[in-house]
């Protein structure tokens, strides 16, 4: 096993089980790659429905979804900051997802933005 993977090992066994699911969730939304928008049009969000019961990992995942057009690395480490917050701080995850909305959606403007001015 590499140093990595025993330091990763480390840190999640010294979580609770709670917390070991997210970081789970985060993983595998990590591993998920990158959607990309590579069409000559950049199409308007398609919004999802926001859940009642909906956790953090799954806001994100909504929001990946309702934004494919966004590049995952430009959100990459504030979609991280605002999970660690959650998991690790304990901010109440309707504060967090409403931010994270406004997060995506900010991203997706600016990516229009540029579009539009590209465009003239």
């Amino acid at each position: 096993m590499r140093t990595d993977e025993r330091k990763l090992l480390a840190v999640f066994e010294q979580l609770a089980p709670e917390q070991q699911e997210k970081l789970i969730e985060f993983a595998e939304f990590l591993g998920a790659g990158d959607a990309v928008h590579d069409g000559p049009a950049l199409a308007a969000p398609e919004i999802l429905p926001r859940p009642a019961e909906e956790t953090v990992t799954m806001a994100i995942r909504r929001l990946v979804r309702t934004y494919p057009m966004l590049e995952r690395r430009c959100l990459m480490a504030e979609a991280s900051q605002f999970l660690a917050e959650h998991a690790l701080r304990g901010r109440a995850a309707q504060e967090i997802i409403d931010e994270l909305e406004i997060v995506f959606a900010g991203h997706y403007r600016k990516l229009r933005d540029v579009g539009m001015r590209n465009a003239e």
